[in-house]
């Protein structure tokens, strides 16, 4: 089976799109898939391996578009032999040429929205986005022969959108780190985790505050907040937050990568994302893989935190996320290694990139035999 993934770009930063795309493509490819994934200059400078990978030069006009005439021919040449385009994001050109090259062609369309359709996402640029949908994307996305959703929320939210192809619920996947004992700490030094690009949507504001109301709870821990600036001017306002309420013993931390990522999460206690809205968090899995439970609030889709014992799923806000840290700071480390472990155990069973892989190639295997879909498919 030929498959043609296709992304705005991905960058060696290794998050988000950037980790999840280029990963989704390794593990369709060990599955005996040919795969190659086309993406915009400049290039990626990362190892794609059993996956191909094309970069294509962007033109000048309308940089935020994205348009290539290069990407545009390339893709109605695949589509003539591929069985799959798969396409990734919305509302730029790339993701508008898929659906123009498989337009009389046999080779059906996969439209991963990635989070681009939820409302707090639409609100940003919503101008620009509306006459976008209006004028290219609506069309284009309608015609999607099937969606890929990471999760039962972003299944609703395509269905609020009226788009009503059959939608494959598959989570991203994960890198599950080899098992190892996680250190003893000090009672003097227990460490609150906060991952991710530091953003409004992501509550760093709403952490801040819940963590002043209940820091003097608990003198034996702190709060570490890593991930770099994605919003200009939001790193500093939220140092300043700090200062201003009186958060005490918070570590802003900056981008952690690699073995000083992963060395942050196994010296860390307990992950807390207090985000406004996504449609899956990757930070999450990554955490549960490297057994630290996960407080969540309700504005990502983790209500099976709470139901497999590994955390716990928050209505939004900081009164609400103060007193789960409450109730989850005043726990042992033994207890809460134990929700840890049943965290890794259903990440690694459930989300290893082997078995994303083993799922997706099942879905685009329906999509081009037929038959009885997979029980992931939701028409």
């Amino acid at each position: 089976m030929r498959v043609v993934q296709v992304a705005p770009s991905v960058t060696q930063k290794a998050s988000g799109v950037s980790y999840s795309v280029p990963s989704l493509c390794r593990a369709v490819a060990r599955t005996g898939a040919d795969v190659t994934l086309h993406v915009l200059a400049p290039p990626p400078g990362i190892d794609l391996s059993p996956a191909a990978l094309v970069v294509h030069p962007v033109a000048g006009v309308l940089p935020r578009l994205s348009f290539s005439a290069s990407m545009r021919r390339s893709l109605a040449a695949e589509a003539r032999t591929a069985e799959i385009l798969h396409t990734h994001s919305l509302w730029m050109m790339p993701n508008l040429y898929p659906a123009w090259a498989v337009e009389g062609t046999r080779c059906r369309l996969v439209t991963s929205p990635r989070g681009t359709l939820w409302p707090q996402a639409l609100r940003h640029h919503r101008w620009r986005k509306r006459a976008m949908w209006l004028a290219l994307q609506r069309r284009a996305i309608r015609r999607s022969d099937c969606f890929h959703a990471t999760s039962q929320a972003e299944v609703d939210v395509l269905r609020r959108a009226g788009l009503g192809a059959p939608a494959a619920v598959i989570p991203n996947g994960v890198d599950i780190p080899v098992a190892e004992d996680r250190p003893s700490v000090r009672d003097a030094h227990r460490r609150l985790l906060f991952l991710g690009r530091l953003h409004p949507l992501k509550g760093v504001d709403i952490l801040l505050h819940a963590w002043q109301r209940v820091q003097g709870e608990f003198p034996e821990w702190e709060l570490f907040i890593c991930g770099p600036p994605d919003a200009p001017g939001y790193a500093e306002t939220m140092k300043r937050l700090a200062s201003t309420i009186g958060a005490e013993r918070v570590e802003f931390a900056g981008l952690v990568q690699g073995n000083e990522k992963a060395d942050m999460y196994r010296s860390s206690e307990i992950l807390v994302q207090p985000t406004r809205g996504e449609n899956f968090g990757m930070t999450v899995a990554e955490a549960l893989s490297y057994g630290l439970p996960a407080i969540v609030s309700k504005g990502a889709p983790w209500s099976e935190l709470e139901s497999r014992g590994c955390g716990w799923w928050v209505d939004k806000g900081e009164g609400p996320l103060a007193e789960c840290l409450r109730g989850a700071l005043a726990l042992s480390q033994q207890d809460l290694r134990d929700r840890g472990a049943k965290g890794r155990d259903w990440v690694s069973r459930d989300m290893s990139w082997a078995r994303v892989g083993a799922m997706m190639r099942e879905t685009y295997d329906w999509l081009v035999g037929g038959g009885s879909p997979p029980g992931w498919v939701q028409s």
